[in-house]
């Protein structure tokens, strides 16, 4: 079960190959209903060009908003036009898709693998079709009872700060940058009262992009894990020295992101309907405030990876069902949660918080790693291997000695 909502799990297949899931068994992938390869696809072209122009853009104006706004506007006229009815696309829906899937194959039992937003539909298949699993194993999980816009400040919050934390732990890194913390957050109110404009090439190469650098772009890019962690203490000290570069690139990647591929139909059809109906814009700001109290509000008005997501919401136009979504898993099946402690998308504790009413499970976490930790990590994927060869007696004995790697260590510069 993959991750977004919206990703497409067809394209997933090589990383679990590589981390040696179907080693010993069958690997049974499935597209999500509405995602690529499912018909029809609630891919939305408007939002994915929106996304690329939007690196040349200040993050979190509401100029910026407004054109998101309408390409959601755009996308969801045109699909209802095709006769979609985007309410039918909910975890409940996907959910019994799985278990029709199972019966279709005659499968009496089967094993259950979800990552990111596959976690918050595994839960819910366990709560809703317990029938025919024989365990379930969750990485970078998503407690469906607790996912809302203030959460993603939690989970940022607890990712970023394990970074800090860790280069702390680490002689060099603590004396070469004694207080990266500090460094964000005058980065990030340096930014937002004065964007940087700059012009990198991409990543992958090509011509040079025009990319805006303000405090909420610099804050989603570390949620994103678009700087790898063991750059980010480096990374911050060279912006606080007027060297740009690492951040303006990970943020001109943006710039070349696929057209028509991701599903950002299904994404706004679970979001708008499961994660931020019963919550307030003072909810949010309030949980952005205790997570980073020194952020400017305009930075922490906006939830992390979903800014503006109220006002798409109000277009998006689905209707609430929390009532039947937050609902907490309670299951005697045998289940393991995965988490990276450098995940600043689902906060590292949300997997034994799950695990707390899994009550045959195994919690595991996985030092230095982020978001979606099997394909990132051997030992987490010998761990996930295990389980599914002993759901309640897995082999953790590999976590025991791991470290997160050394961060980067760059001259001094002086300052700009």
């Amino acid at each position: 079960m993959t991750g977004g909502p919206g990703g497409d799990a067809i394209d997933d297949m090589p990383f679990l190959i590589d981390a040696g899931v179907n080693q010993d068994r069958d690997l049974i992938v499935m597209a999500q209903r509405g995602t690529l390869h499912s018909l029809p696809a609630l891919t939305c072209p408007e939002i994915d060009r929106f996304y690329a122009d939007s690196v040349g853009l200040p993050y979190d104006a509401p100029s910026t908003g407004r054109l998101l706004v309408r390409a959601a506007k755009e996308c969801r006229d045109r699909l209802t036009s095709e006769g979609v009815e985007l309410s039918a696309y909910n975890t409940t829906e996907n959910a019994a898709d799985f278990a029709d899937l199972r019966r279709a194959l005659h499968l009496n039992r089967w094993n259950v693998y979800g990552y990111s937003y596959g976690t918050d539909l595994a839960l819910t298949y366990l709560r809703r079709h317990p029938e025919g699993i024989r365990s379930v194993a969750i990485d970078s999980v998503v407690p469906p009872q607790i996912v809302s816009l203030p959460w993603t400040w939690d989970s940022a919050q607890e990712g970023i700060g394990a970074i800090f934390k860790a280069c702390a732990d680490q002689p060099r890194c603590h004396a070469r940058y004694p207080d990266p913390a500090r460094t964000l957050t005058q980065q990030v109110r340096r930014l937002e009262a004065h964007p940087l404009t700059v012009t990198v090439p991409p990543p992958s190469g090509g011509d040079p992009v025009k990319v805006v650098l303000d405090g909420g772009a610099l804050i989603n890019l570390l949620v994103a894990n678009a700087v790898p962690a063991v750059d980010v203490p480096a990374a911050l000290d060279e912006l606080a020295h007027g060297n740009p570069t690492r951040f303006a690139q990970a943020r001109a990647a943006g710039a070349t992101a696929a057209v028509g591929e991701f599903a950002h139909g299904l994404t706004q059809s679970v979001a708008c309907a499961e994660w931020v109906p019963g919550y307030s814009q003072t909810d949010l700001l309030a949980a952005g405030r205790r997570a980073f109290p020194g952020f400017p509000d305009s930075v922490l008005a906006q939830a992390p990876q979903l800014p503006f997501e109220k006002d798409v919401c109000r277009v998006w136009n689905v209707p609430d069902r929390t009532a039947v979504q937050r609902v907490t898993t309670t299951s005697n099946t045998p289940a393991l949660t995965l988490s990276g402690t450098f995940d600043a998308k689902t906060g590292a504790s949300w997997g034994a918080y799950a695990a707390r009413t899994l009550h045959r499970s195994t919690a595991v976490l996985i030092p230095g790693i982020g978001h979606w930790v099997v394909p990132q990590s051997p030992c987490a994927a010998d761990v996930l291997t295990s389980f599914l060869l002993h759901p309640t007696a897995p082999d953790t004995s590999c976590v025991a000695g791991l470290a997160p790697q050394p961060f980067t260590i760059t001259p001094r510069l002086e300052t700009a």
